[in-house]
This record gives structure tokens, sequence and C-alpha cells, in this order.
């Protein structure tokens, strides 16, 4: 089949929720990010309600609109800018046609009745249906439709338009008026049930309407270019096959390229049928039109479209919405039975992957333990599942003791351009020197796709759309770094560098959110987080840094006053071992850890391992990683996944449990209907080293007059006593304009409370941190017999905030 050939994988949606809307045609649809919107169209009756499919959760829902609510309306024009839609015209009833502007506002379901200017130059648009309403910049262009020329509705005489009028909108809501713009060239023949796109190439800036097909007495598969800054028509040349003439298709922008979908055709293949009474059919046909090149490339064509279920039916009057480089088309008319003399609507929805999805960020650490990850990255829009992928780096060797220095009352952090480890020998770890982490959304669930070998989701499985962070008032985004502190990490001056790098790019997650400013309790859950980093050794990364670096930098200090900064360039290990007889191919992930005892691989290789291990396939954006698989020796030669290649059949490989105090790299990529997509850059974290306490958690600020105060929860894994805690403030140095991502922290408190007040005076010296967005930044560890684990970090939203970096 050609739409094989042409990697085309359509699916078919087969479970949802919701109130599904009844079958219609001559409805119309937008796109708020991942939120299908309809409104209108007709079958038995002209639709009003407008209807609601979240993409993500496989929803429909039914908003409570209020406001000016239009009437229903089909064949109407429909575009989406930002959050609010704007209606015009369509058909009402039978005959009896509209000119209204309508607006709503998505992000309060409101509807108003809007009323432009009418132009300086002429009348205003008509009543109309069939016409097309393009959106470009803060401008909607209306062309052509049907009218009908007689003022009874009951005698419906048809006329078709090519007039052409411009409507300014007001930013935000409202609209400016109408304008007939002055233009050059041949305008377009009268019609109406056409397309038009707009699209703006990127080497070239000058925007371009096209106009395909419509009807005029008989259908027409003319295309017509307007060149929006010059307000010039043309013909322009196309190469290729052209789609057979149609009216009642669909037309959308994805990338480069115009997707023609669907719509009334001849009957019989020999082109272009001038008689208005010819025979006409519905088509499933499907083409693209390369909007770079003008060149046409057939993809379905009309005698395939019976032939298979895994294609969508012939269809006119139907809707199609582009959410990101995904398609999708619901409902439609399947043409007439003449045996019922009735029109028969499709009930289905669909979606269609046009190109391999984007690469996802690089992987965020969330926690370690002595044998598990827990990780995630930030969500790509229309995907299936994620491929993630590890190697090993080389253990860690044992640690010799070196006498501690104690912890400081304030150091200097160190960090560079893109993230760093920090190296320190045993027993001297203070707490917070660890550079800035970056806050991200949580993640909470794991959901590995258990052996699809073929990574194709039905519908109602797909992730389950961003969830909602309970974050009540004062509580504050957590960074949980997880940094077993006094084994690991940071380098004095005099100690050798006992350990690999870890570098990581942990923006990580959890379950607590930023706070604004110093007048505001409330959570922004928009930046909620918690994150942490590994402790054997100091797996860190500087806010917003993307890290594949393997340099350290140390940061101590003598005494209470002075500030001693240090930066050491310490390679890591070039030594790895490698799995026996394995390529590590994983395909599930155990959430608990796994109680065997990992073996120990036989000998370290000179040479890095440079394979790569499937972790597995995960329907969502994170996982918990204790285990990968272990693919059959004739398979080591191959040294990574290329795009698209086949996933094994992961019940047929062994197990292999992560290593304490291993060094593991981590990239992902998304996977849709198209294939896998380009991996991320690569993180890199380390598994704990056993014995240290975990991180403190659940932070909250409270506000008061002259004061904040400061708590937190125990760590939830003490590994003993908990001796003190430590919380520390970043503050303004002189050393920041030095390096600006270099920060100092001051100790704010060392005891055995969980909770401490910050006054007016220490908040006063506070760092406003605008890496991001600005924020003051809190550092909170525990300590046990064994030493200082984890630092857990507050980023603490500011607002509008004027600080001077002094």
């Amino acid at each position: 089949m050609a739409a094989a050939a042409a990697g085309l994988s359509w699916r078919r949606v087969s479970s949802f929720t919701g109130p599904v809307p009844r079958s219609r045609h001559g409805h119309r649809a937008v796109a708020i990010r991942e939120l299908l919107i309809i409104f209108g169209g007709g079958n038995e009756g002209i639709a009003d309600e407008l209807h609601v499919y979240n993409t993500v959760t496989n929803q429909w829902f039914l908003p409570a609109v209020r406001g000016d609510i239009p009437p229903g309306c089909a064949a109407h024009g429909f575009v989406c800018d930002g959050t609010r839609i704007l209606v015009f015209g369509g058909m009402v009833e039978y005959g009896r046609y509209s000119n209204d502007l309508y607006e709503l506002q998505a992000s309060r379901w409101l509807w108003k009745k809007v009323k432009p200017q009418a132009p300086s130059n002429g009348s205003p648009p008509c009543p109309r249906l069939g016409h097309s309403f393009s959106l470009y910049g803060n401008k909607c262009y209306l062309f052509g439709g049907l009218a009908n020329e007689s003022e009874d509705s009951n005698n419906n005489v048809p006329r078709y338009l090519n007039d052409f009028y411009e409507l300014e909108l007001q930013h935000g809501s409202g609209v400016v008026g109408w304008s007939i713009p002055v233009t050059k060239g041949i305008l377009p023949s009268p019609r109406e049930s056409h397309t038009a796109i707009v699209y703006c190439r990127k080497d070239v800036g000058s925007p371009k309407m096209y106009i395909f097909g419509g009807m005029c007495g008989c259908r027409l598969n003319d295309l017509w270019e307007l060149d929006i800054e010059t307000m010039t028509w043309s013909r322009p040349e196309t190469k290729g096959t052209v789609p057979l003439p149609r009216s009642l298709h669909t037309a959308n922008v994805i990338g480069n390229k115009m997707y023609v979908f669907g719509g009334w055709v001849p009957q019989s293949a020999g082109g272009e049928i001038s008689a208005p009474d010819g025979e006409w059919k519905c088509t499933g046909s499907f083409s693209y039109l390369n909007l770079d090149t003008t060149e046409w490339i057939g993809l379905i064509s009309d005698c395939q479209e019976d032939k298979s279920n895994l294609l969508p039916g012939p269809r006119a009057g139907h809707c199609a919405v582009a959410v990101g480089t995904r398609l999708y088309i619901w409902s439609g008319r399947d043409g007439y039975r003449k045996a019922w003399n009735n029109q028969v609507c499709c009930k289905d929805l669909w979606y269609l992957d046009t190109e391999r999805p984007l690469a996802p960020s690089q992987v965020q650490l969330i926690r370690a333990t002595t044998n598990s990850f827990q990780l995630k990255w930030d969500e790509v829009p229309t995907v299936e599942g994620y491929l993630l992928q590890l190697h090993a780096d080389s253990p860690v060797p044992p640690v010799a003791g070196i006498p501690g220095s104690g912890v400081p009352e304030t150091s200097v952090l160190s960090s560079q351009g893109s993230g760093c480890s920090l190296h320190q020998s045993p027993q001297s770890l203070p707490s917070v020197p660890y550079p800035e982490m970056k806050v991200d959304h949580p993640s909470q669930t794991n959901n590995l796709i258990p052996n699809n070998v073929q990574v194709s989701l039905s519908s109602n499985s797909k992730v389950e759309g961003k969830e909602k962070v309970a974050s009540p008032e004062n509580k504050v985004t957590q960074e949980t770094m997880k940094n077993h502190a006094d084994a690991t990490g940071f380098k004095e001056s005099n100690a050798p560098s006992l350990l690999p790098v870890c570098t990581s790019s942990a923006q990580t997650s959890a379950n607590v959110g930023e706070l604004h400013d110093l007048d505001k309790q409330t959570v922004n859950p928009d930046a909620s987080v918690s994150s942490t980093v590994s402790s054997t050794q100091t797996m860190v990364t500087q806010q917003a840094v993307k890290t594949e670096s393997s340099s350290t930098n140390g940061a101590v200090v003598k005494d209470e006053t002075s500030l001693t900064t240090f930066n050491s360039k310490a390679e890591a290990a070039e030594t790895a071992y490698v799995m026996p007889s394995t390529r590590v191919n994983t395909g599930q992930t155990n959430d608990s850890h796994s109680s065997r005892a990992p073996q120990r691989p036989p000998a370290p290789v000179k040479t890095r391992d440079r394979r790569w291990y499937d972790v597995g396939i995960f329907k969502n954006n994170s996982a918990v990683v204790s285990q990968f698989y272990l693919l059959p020796e004739e398979t080591l030669n191959v040294n990574s996944k290329k795009e698209g290649a086949d996933v094994p059949d992961y019940r047929l490989l062994k197990k292999q449990d992560l290593f304490p105090g291993t060094v593991y790299r981590f990239r992902v990529a998304a996977i849709n209907g198209c294939g896998v997509g380009p991996f991320s850059k690569i993180s890199e974290f380390k598994t704990c080293i056993p014995g240290f306490p975990g991180a403190p958690s659940t932070v909250k600020i409270t506000k008061s007059v002259d004061c904040i105060h400061l708590s937190w929860e125990p760590p939830s894994s003490p590994s003993g006593n908990i001796l003190e805690y430590s919380a520390y403030l970043a503050i303004r140095s002189t050393q920041l304009q030095e390096n600006p991502s270099q920060l100092v922290f001051m100790r704010i408190y060392c005891g055995l409370k969980t909770s401490c007040i910050v006054t007016a005076a220490q908040l006063s010296n506070a760092h406003v941190d605008y890496t991001s967005r600005p924020a003051i930044v809190f550092r909170i560890s525990a300590k046990n017999e064994r030493g200082y684990g984890p630092a857990t970090q507050v980023r603490w939203l500011q607002g509008k905030v004027t600080a001077t970096h002094s």
C-alpha cells in the first residue's frame, strides 16, 4: 500500500470517556494545546453545543459556557488566537445564513458577541456559509462562501462569492473592524466549501495564504496563492499529481506541508466534471502539498480507501485539527445511501503522526538509592511512549578515610557552564555546596509499557495529562539533592580525587511547589518540584543548564568568615565494567528494588562501555530504574540503537540489577506512530553508597510580619539517628559578579529541630536568583553518625523583585 510505503500509521481512537458528541458534518474544530474544541455542524438539526476532547486523557467534556452564547451553525468560520476563538457566519437554519461574529474566551468559557466596524471602502461581509476564515498575526482573512440571493429563506437562490475581507483583532479580546484590502493580480473565482491556510517559509519571511478547491456549480482543484505582505494573488505552478477536484475537504499545515483529506470528488477518476448533477462520491484520499517546493505527494489514493480498516473511511464535511505534528480527524458524512435517501455520518475519531517526535529534554533525577534511580523528563506532546536507555561507567572504588574539616558556616558554590560534580574528601562534605538545580513539574507515575514490541498503544492507554499537584499553601519547591555527602563529591585542596565525576542534569520533581513573593503563600503549580541528587557523589546541575561535562568544581570554607574557593578538574575513571556477554536492553523496570544482590561483573575493561542498553519503553515521562535487560552475545557488536530500530521482545531477555556507587548515563527518545525519534542529550547519575541519611522533605514556608518560618519533615530513610539539621540561605556576594553561576550560602540554622526562623535581617542579605524566575534559595540537609546526607533545595519564587547582584 502507498500509505504503508509512505510510512503512514493511522490510529483509530477506540476508547474514550465522557459525553461523546453526536456525529455530524459541517462542524468546525480548533486546537488549544492538547484540547480539541468542536462547535456547530448538523445531523438532523444544527448543533449548538461546544464539545471539547482532551487528546492526552481521551476524555470528552461539555464546558459550562456562559455569556452571549451563539446559536448553532454549520459551515461557519472558526479560528483560534491563543486561548480565544472567533466564530463568523455559517448556516443557522436551512436557507438562512449569518454574518454575526462571536468571540469565545476559552480560559473562562465565556462567549461574547462582537461588532466590528464596517469597512471604510465598502459594505461589511454579507451572511454566508462555506467561506474560509484564516488567522495570521492579528488579522483574520475572509474569502468567498455561499450567499442566499433570495430574501426568503425558504427560496434558496445560491450565489457563490469571491469577495475578500480583512478583520483586525485587538490584543487579547475584541476586534477593531473589517477592511477590504486592495489586491493585485487576478482574484480566485467564486467558490464555497474550499480550504484556506496560511504559511510562512522560515528562509523567506513573507507569509502566503493558499486556497485550494471548493464548489462553484462544479467542484474545483485549483490552487491560489496570496502574498499577504504585497496583497498579490497568483496561481503557483505545482509538480506532482494534483488531487481530484473536491469540496468539503480539509487542509491543515504541519511543518512545511499542507495535508488535504477527504471531501466530495468525481465518481469516475476522469478528471473535473463540469455538470452540476454529475456523479460524485465521498473520498478517503490523502495528499499533501510541500509548500516550499509546491509539489503534490499522494499518500492514500481513492482506490485504496475501502480496502482496509486501518485507514479512515471516505467522508466529507468532517473536521481535521493539527495538535503538534499529529493530525486528528473526526466525524463527517460518508455520502448518500440512495436506497434510504439519507446521508450517514461517521462516528469515528482518527489520528496520524506525520513526523517522528522531537527529542525529549535530558533525563532528570528525582532521587537515587543504592540500587535504583527515580527519573523523569519533560513530556513530549502527542507521543505513545518513551524509550529509555543507559550505559554504565566504572563502579566507585573504595574510599579511604580522610580527616574531616567539619561543616562550614558559609560555602561557595562553583559551577561551570554545563553543570558540575563536586568532589570532597569523606567526612567533610557540607550540606549545601551544590550548584543550582532547575525546578520542574512532579511526575508520580512510572507505567512501563510491558512487552510491547510494536509500541502501538491503544488510545485509552495514553498518558493521562499533566498531573495536578496538590500544593497546599506555604509549600515550596524542593530540589532534594541526594548526595550522601560525606562519602562523596567534594574534594578539599589537599585531598586527592577519589571518586569518578558524576554530572547530572538533575531537574527533578516531587510533590511541592515554589512559593511566590514574600507577601504571598500560594504555590505556583507550574513550578512544583523536589529534586534529588545522588549521595555517593554529588550529582548536581546548574539551573537550566544541560550537563555532559566531566569536570568538577569544589568549594570549601576554612572558617566562618573567609571564603575559599577552588576548582579542580578531575576526569572520571576511564575503566568500566562490562556486563558479562551482554548488551543491555531493558523492557521492564520494577518499582520495587530487586531483592537479589547484584553480582559484580568479572573484570574492568580499559575503555568505557559505550554500548547503550534499553531500560524499557515507558508510557509516561517517568521511570523507576533498578534493572536493565541483557541481550544475547551476538548483538554486542551493535553499539547504539538507531532511530526507528526494532524494539526487542523484552520477555526473552535476562535482567541485570544496578550496582551501588556506580555512574550511569541516561538518554531518552519519544515514540509515536512514525517510530522512535532522536535521543535527548545525555545525563549522568550515580547510585548511592549506603549509610548516609536521606534528604529532608516537605519543606514549607510561612510568612509573618517580620520573618519567615521554615519547616521540613525528617528524611524518610535516616539510616540511623539524626544528629542535627543544617539550613542554608543563598546570600549576595561580590563573587557573584565574577561568576554569576557561583552561589554563596550562609548557614542560618543548625540543630535537632525540624524548623527554624529566618529573620528579616537575614532575608535582606538574600541573593535573588534570576537564572530562571526570581527566587530566594534555601538548602536543608540532615546528619547522622556517618555524616551529612543530601541537601533539599528550595526555590521560593519572588515575583517582580529588584535586587542588586552585589
